[in-house]
């Protein structure tokens, strides 16, 4: 990698997955994402919703639907809900963030706010 280049990212977490900006802006931009192939690291969204992954992707669903323009591609939504995660917890609780933790796996570079790149060591958050 050339120097001052930015270090690309393995994982994309956002703390509010359930919330209102999300539904409106998120899961849109996210779909556009992997329909332009510039989306291929895990979503990992962390929210105190008690959803389940399925749950997370009909939500991602409507909201591409209702905010996004719609679903023009299945294929490409199919690759965005392949990537997303969900970690259930309070923000306050340390167990939130040894669930996440684990969720990241190997990654080592989390995504700050869908640039696909590593954007001054911060996580998106939407609460």
């Amino acid at each position: 990698m050339a120097k001052n280049q930015p270090i690309p990212s393995d994982a994309f977490v956002f703390f509010g997955m359930s919330g209102d900006l999300a539904h409106k802006k998120i899961f849109p931009a996210l779909y556009n994402m992997v329909k332009r192939d510039a989306l291929h690291v895990p979503v990992i969204g962390v929210a105190s919703s008690d959803w389940t992954v399925k749950d997370l992707r009909d939500r991602a669903r409507d909201s591409i639907t209702t905010y996004g323009g719609g679903i023009d591609d299945e294929g490409a939504f199919e690759k965005l809900t392949s990537l997303m995660r969900y970690v259930d917890g309070d923000y306050n609780d340390k167990a939130t963030f040894k669930e996440l933790k684990q969720a990241l796996g190997d990654s080592q570079r989390p995504e700050s706010g869908g640039t696909g790149v590593l954007n001054s060591g911060l996580i998106r958050m939407s609460l």
